[in-house]
């Protein structure tokens, strides 16, 4: 339940079209409902602004479809990050209408249409193309969230005319993600470019002493340039999440 149904489902009190009965059954399970091995956060949507999001990887399909029945019964959207792709065929039989990104494995689940609230667009930018599906995890994230999104892929260090040939992109977003493995460097170029916040994600593309994405990670932690923010190895989600929380306040 978001702040609005919560709204409406308090008027609908107020004015004698819904019992007080009937709105208990309603929030008796608002704050939270147990399943045994997980515990739904139904009271999110109140407390973030977006409702609680199901990390796919180590569960079960069944384990999955039993909190996404849940949340759709509350009236919630559904995003499951990190979700292989045979659970999501199994996830399709069941919610046919639901979306699976299979290069960012994602699954999305609309109940009602997203509202586009964010304030301006949030730029997602790749240094190389195998930084991609990091990158659509983000990019599903933030559009799931209610913003505008556009994308600008494969403009690393290795050839930086292909990332200032976009300077008109790069300084018309509000937010940017800038997703990198190897050594790093792009984050530290784009936020000495623009006045914008920069999100920057370490993947864990590289050879031998990238160390799985440390290498970039730590990069990234030592940018000199002001405006940079970090958040962890191969985390998109984390990303697009930060981003839409700035591009909306």
């Amino acid at each position: 339940m978001d702040i609005r149904k919560l709204e409406s489902l308090l008027k609908r009190v107020r004015s004698g079209k819904t019992s007080i009965d009937e709105a208990m059954v309603q929030l008796k399970s608002l704050p939270f409902e147990d399943l045994g091995f997980s515990r739904i956060d139904h009271h999110r949507s109140l407390r973030k602004g977006f409702p609680e999001v199901i990390w796919g990887e180590g569960k079960t399909s069944g384990q999955i479809l039993s909190i996404m029945k849940q949340l759709k019964r509350k009236g919630q959207n559904i995003l499951i990050t990190r979700l292989a792709e045979k659970e999501a065929k199994a996830i399709q039989r069941v919610f046919p209408k639901s979306q699976y990104y299979l290069r960012s494995k994602v699954l999305t689940y609309l109940i009602h249409p997203v509202k586009v609230e964010g304030k301006g667009t949030i730029l997602i930018i790749t240094a190389g193309t195998t930084d991609i599906p990091v990158a659509e995890e983000a990019a599903v994230t933030a559009e799931f969230m209610g913003n505008r999104v556009d994308t600008l892929y494969d403009v690393g260090v290795a050839g930086i005319h292909r990332l200032l040939s976009e300077r008109e992109k790069l300084e018309s977003a509000r937010v940017l993600i800038v997703v990198a493995g190897m050594e790093g460097a792009l984050p530290s170029v784009v936020g000495g470019l623009v006045d914008r916040p920069v999100i920057a994600v370490p993947t864990s593309v590289g050879y031998g002493t990238s160390f799985g994405g440390v290498t970039a990670l730590l990069a990234m932690l030592n940018s000199c340039a002001s405006g940079v923010a970090v958040v962890n190895i191969d985390n998109g989600f984390g990303a697009g999440y930060m981003a839409s929380l700035i591009n909306r306040s």
